[in-house]
């Protein structure tokens, strides 16, 4: 076994051992939305480290790197092994081989999400140094079972498409400081994959939504304080259903302390099937 980064690896080998490593999800993983996964987190080959038995991954870390609250940070974009070579500590030992190099990357912070009913690997990961910071719902519902009534019809705004930099004069809309993969960096690095819509009235921007048509993920939506409950978040969620090509509504990573976004969508038939720590190692 060697441990090494991914630097030159084939994306062909890093998506197996990948859909290998979550076989028993009972999720099925496509090559396209794993791709897409990547970018958007900014995935760093350089600073991706992997057990390697001969060509095989075998256990894995892929790190995005960015700036994240302004701190230079490496996040974990998915950890795994594959099912015959669990509980021998592999993870724990990429971990340990990765952190010399991201340091001298200047990466300042390691940062992770992990399901609160995962017990194990909680422990794991406070053993390792990290600690919890934030708690998060993530809610998900099959398109066909999703609601959205507009009492009123007489829109009193206008929705349309909008660059990424729009969103910008409009961050203050937000509720709670989006995650990793929700950041306006992790938008931007998305590139085309993404939808933003704006809601405007005579005076501006009084809303937006961005939402990732071919996995159903909706990553904002935020509404400026003198336009909520006037039907502007209804309105733009109703176009990002429009936009939606998958079968599911998925939103991830909302602060379980922010009840507005959870009203929202609890009052649209999507609920919340299960909630994340996000963690941060200092490094």
């Amino acid at each position: 076994m060697e441990i090494r980064n991914l630097k030159n690896v084939d994306i062909q080998i890093i998506f197996d051992a990948f859909e290998q490593a979550f076989s028993d999800y009972e999720v099925e993983f496509d090559k396209e939305q794993v791709r897409a996964m990547l970018k958007r987190r900014g995935f760093n080959s350089e600073l991706s480290f992997a057990a390697f038995e001969g060509h095989k991954i075998i256990s894995f870390t892929l790190n995005g790197v960015g700036s994240y609250n302004g701190v230079a940070t490496a996040y974990d974009t998915g950890t795994g092994t594959l099912k015959a070579y669990r509980g021998k500590g592999m993870a724990q030992e990429i971990f340990k081989y990765s952190i010399p190099y991201l340091k001298e990357a200047g990466i300042k912070q390691y940062l992770l999400e992990v399901l609160q009913h995962n017990p194990a690997a909680i422990s794991v990961y406070t053993k390792l140094g990290f600690k919890i910071t934030r708690e998060f719902n993530y809610f998900r519902q099959e398109k066909s079972k999703v609601r959205n009534e507009i009492r009123e019809r007489n829109c009193l705004c206008k929705i349309e498409p909008i660059e990424v930099n729009s969103i910008l004069s409009a961050s203050e809309f937000c509720d709670f400081y989006p995650s990793w993969q929700n950041s306006l960096d992790s938008i931007k690095r998305a590139g085309d994959d993404l939808v933003c819509l704006g809601a405007f009235t005579p005076s501006g921007i009084v809303g937006y939504c961005v939402v990732e048509p071919n996995s159903g993920d909706l990553t904002q939506i935020a509404v400026d304080h003198p336009f909520r409950r006037k039907g502007v978040a209804a309105y733009l969620f109703e176009e990002a259903l429009h936009l939606v090509k998958a079968d599911i509504i998925k939103v991830l990573n909302t602060d379980i302390s922010c009840s507005s976004i959870t009203s929202f969508l609890q009052n649209r038939n999507i609920n919340v099937i299960g909630r994340q720590y996000e963690m941060i190692n200092q490094l």
